[in-house]
């Protein structure tokens, strides 16, 4: 089997990024530009800014990537990028670019949905892994659990009804004073207090086992500071945080082992932002060994967003021979699996 190179884009929030990867597992440069600084300064991504940042950007990025590869764009097998879900206005920067170098160059288009990138960061970090397998999908984004059946192939079994779990994380973060990013914040702040100081409520779904809710456990922590406001309490940050992120780590671990259990997987991995959490990583560890599980997840660069994933899952439509026309388009509320 002949190798396949594909030079990838990803724009779909805040950063700008472009990988070259052979064979869906090897990555040969993986090039990222964050805006995390400047969206800082606004307490979450502005779309807006971060559009118009991924068209300063793009072409560096590109460039960038294909010389830390030692390779041209005549050099690759396809162009791959992800079109949606996220920001319209971002995605759209990536598509019309990656377009744009695909018919100049007559390569080959393959549109890659952003979740299965992240899915597919495994696959990278773990060269054995294959499908089938159960994955936590956790982002700022998006809360799934979902059957990966084979490449490209992926059945949601379960879903967040409200807030994605690293949406609760920015939002309370935030409320006590922490800023944004939420995620990395809320968990170096917890390696300092006490998880069972508070307790904060572990939300479950009536007929939904599965199923994930963290709107109940946002709105606890408000109300905690409320009420220690009114009465001129003290409160310890440390200990909100622990307290909140050992709730919503609970929820995550008890849901994904016990679909894990009642679908038959030995083997179950974590995707996404959220993945990169220590609370987390150390929580589904034990209760996959206590199971006699195995536990796959990314390096903490792969759970971020990142090219090198897309160009992963891009190999595996590469070989299926899905490619997309030049009408592709940017789509926000893509659903995982459409093509």
């Amino acid at each position: 089997m002949n190798d396949v190179t594909i030079l990838a884009i990803e724009s779909s929030c805040d950063e700008t990024a472009a990988a070259v990867v052979k064979n869906g597992r090897e990555v040969l440069s993986s090039v990222i530009s964050s805006q995390i600084d400047l969206h800082t300064l606004y307490g979450g991504v502005v779309p807006e800014i971060a559009s118009r940042k991924h068209i300063e950007k793009i072409d560096y990025v590109v460039s960038e990537a294909l010389e830390q590869a030692e390779m041209k764009l005549a050099d690759m097998d396809a162009v791959a990028v992800t079109h949606g879900p996220g920001l319209v206005g971002a995605l759209l920067v990536g598509v019309g670019y990656a377009k744009s170098l695909a018919y100049a160059a007559g390569l080959p288009l393959v549109g890659v949905h952003h979740i299965e990138g992240h899915v597919s960061a495994n696959y990278i970090t773990h060269a054995e892994l294959e499908p089938p397998f159960l994955c936590l999908i956790v982002s700022g984004g998006h809360t799934h659990l979902v059957k990966v059946k084979d490449y490209g192939e992926y059945e949601i079994i379960g879903r967040t009804h409200d807030d994605a779990a690293g949406e609760a994380f920015d939002k309370v973060a935030r409320a006590v004073g922490l800023g944004y990013p939420g995620g990395p914040k809320i968990d170096k702040a917890a390696k300092e207090g006490n998880p069972s100081a508070i307790a904060f409520p572990r939300a479950q779904i009536e007929g939904a086992p599965y199923d994930f809710s963290f709107s109940g456990v946002k709105s606890a922590v408000l109300n905690y500071l409320n009420q220690a406001e009114m009465k001129g309490e003290k409160i310890s940050v440390p200990d909100i945080a622990a307290s909140f992120q050992q709730s919503v780590v609970d929820v995550l671990v008890s849901r994904t082992i016990a679909a894990a259990k009642d679908f038959g997987f030995d083997r179950v991995a974590i995707a996404g932002g959220v993945a990169s959490n220590s609370a987390l990583r150390a929580g589904m560890q034990a209760a996959a060994e206590k199971n006699g599980m195995k536990l796959y997840y990314p390096t903490p660069i792969l759970c971020t967003d990142n090219a090198a994933m897309i160009g992963s899952a891009a190999y595996y439509e590469y070989r299926k021979g899905n490619f997309a026309g030049l009408d592709l388009n940017a789509v926000p509320n893509l659903k995982i699996g459409t093509r």
